[in-house]
């Protein structure tokens, strides 16, 4: 049997709040850098965008900016913004951009990365998608 890798480069966007972060994954275009900005503008702190740099630490796993592209994120239409950044935080959350929701009460979901099982939204496409996705990072989910 084969061991997961202990570390690895995603094409991808995360930002954190209150110590969590939440891993955004989806193809060019789909909008992780706008989520990730949104996420921003309710209070949550860039990790990174673009690429995202993960470590598997126990059973965390840790991500951060690779650091040519650390503290920057871009806003299509607008550039390449400066933002404060935070890293080495865990991932509590992905959310895949790729995949559209169609339950109300969706099931729960999970991806394994790195060999731990992260829990995974789609994405809702409703205006308060960003606001759900920072009270899971405060608060879990229930059902």
């Amino acid at each position: 049997m084969t061991e997961a890798p202990r570390s690895t480069v995603l094409h991808a966007s995360a930002v954190a709040l209150e110590g969590r972060a939440v891993l955004i994954e989806g193809p060019s275009g789909s909008g992780k850098s706008s989520l990730a900005l949104a996420l921003m503008a309710m209070g949550a702190q860039l990790v990174a965008d673009d690429r995202v740099g993960l470590v598997r630490v126990g059973q965390e796993i840790r991500a951060e900016a690779p650091p040519t592209i650390a503290g920057r994120i871009e806003a299509r239409g607008v550039g390449i913004l400066a933002a404060a950044h935070v890293g080495n935080i865990p991932v509590a959350l992905m959310v895949d951009l790729s995949e559209m929701e169609t339950d109300r009460l969706p099931p729960r979901r999970s991806k394994y990365l790195l060999g731990i099982s992260l829990p995974l939204l789609h994405n809702s496409g409703s205006a308060h998608f960003a606001a759900a996705i920072l009270q899971y990072l405060r608060g879990g989910r229930e059902a």
